[in-house]
């Protein structure tokens, strides 16, 4: 994959539709591309947070660790973003990610997100509605295991 397909997949990605090709270059040529077999773990829950990644080919298993064990809260797939709460919000990782199969993703560290996001403060904003959605989705999954249990 060459740079200007992985720029094609970062303007898939709702966060960075609304920038500029030749910014999606800079972030693409910045980022590293990285690959990871079916069961390789991206990062651990409660780990500190030093990038986040953009599935660009494969899907992850976000997997929640409680004391009554472990369950996959979440499949994410092509053109979506995983890690960015801990960049955004300084927080521990607040799940493990895991590969369900043969993965390629763009990692983005911190300092790099962070740039973009004084570059681009609509950025920001979209990640943060991500993070809310994905809060809501959370929090309707576990009330509806609580009913469940």
């Amino acid at each position: 994959m060459d740079l200007n397909e992985e720029v094609e997949i970062l303007q898939r990605v709702p966060i960075f539709s609304k920038i500029a090709e030749s910014k999606l270059k800079l972030l693409a040529f910045a980022s590293e591309r990285i690959k990871f077999s079916a069961g390789d773990v991206l990062f651990k829950q409660g780990e500190q947070g030093d990038a986040a990644y953009i599935i660009i080919d494969g899907s992850v298993d976000v997997v929640v660790n409680s004391p009554s064990g472990s369950a996959v809260v979440a499949t994410l797939e092509l053109n979506q973003i995983v890690g960015e709460i801990a960049i955004v919000c300084d927080v521990p990782r607040t799940a493990t990610v895991r590969a369900t199969g043969e993965l390629a993703a763009l990692r983005i560290t911190k300092e790099l997100f962070f740039k973009l996001s004084i570059e681009f403060p609509h950025l920001a904003l979209e990640v943060l509605k991500e993070i809310g959605g994905r809060l809501e989705e959370t929090t309707g999954r576990l009330s509806e295991a609580m009913v469940a249990g």
